[in-house]
């Protein structure tokens, strides 16, 4: 058995004990408990993220548990972020999770994320993920942003004055992004959701520049990843 559950994390080149010290202190909000919050929230926890904040106001269904792995049979009809605390508890009980039982909303982003270094957009609803994004700038708090609709995926973070509004300048069609407007792939959530995760370590440990100026598409079909620079839609 090995020493401590992190020590294999610990021997990457860049990483080491300050870099578990860092993830340790952390404290991390993600919005959303579906399909990219429950692989992202899993990995954070087993990595060693000090304090996660789980905020979503919905039940868990059965049509969910093909792609929200925190969740099982048994958990149908109780709220995500009850549910996600106790699997993560069970997984990683030195990390502090915190269930928020409500939706996010323009009134009430501020307050609920405030005091975080980080924050995860694992939302499907474009109205959600500008209140997301408008919250974040005005916390000064970098994003880390994902998204999954049909065989695609997308990834990125968003800091230093980048925002998801420089995208996406006019909201998209309301179907897109929304996975009850269609079909979802099960592991295409956890490649994204892990990504998300992946990148949150980095910005946690300040190991690497990570994603900030650029949107990682991946088409499942195929299994490129493929980039695209973000630079020119930065406000100045």
């Amino acid at each position: 058995m090995e020493a401590d559950a992190y020590v294999r994390q610990r021997a990457l080149p860049g990483f080491g004990a300050a870099g578990q010290a860092a993830l340790g202190a952390a404290r991390v909000a993600i919005v959303g408990v579906g399909g990219l919050g429950c692989p992202a929230a899993l990995y954070l926890a087993a990595a060693g993220v000090g304090s996660l904040t789980l905020i979503d106001s919905d039940r868990v269904s059965v049509t969910n548990l093909h792609r929200q792995v925190l969740f099982g049979p048994p958990d149908v009809g109780v709220a995500k972020v009850t549910a996600a605390a106790r699997a993560l508890g069970a997984l990683a009980p030195s990390t502090r999770v915190s269930p928020v039982d409500s939706r996010l909303t323009d009134a009430t982003a501020s307050s609920l994320l405030s005091g975080h270094d980080l924050i995860l957009d694992c939302t499907d609803t474009w109205p959600s993920r500008l209140t997301v994004d408008d919250a974040a700038v005005a916390l000064g708090v970098p994003l880390v942003w994902g998204a999954v609709q049909g065989w695609f995926g997308q990834v990125t973070v968003f800091a230093g004055g980048a925002r998801l509004r420089d995208v996406f300048p006019q909201e998209p069609a309301p179907d897109f992004g929304v996975c009850d407007a269609g079909g979802v792939l099960g592991p295409l959530c956890g490649q994204v959701g892990a990504a998300m995760a992946s990148q949150a370590v980095v910005l946690l440990t300040g190991a690497g520049p990570g994603l900030a100026g650029t949107l990682q598409v991946l088409d499942a079909r195929d299994g490129a990843w493929r980039s695209l620079p973000l630079a020119g839609g930065v406000r100045a």
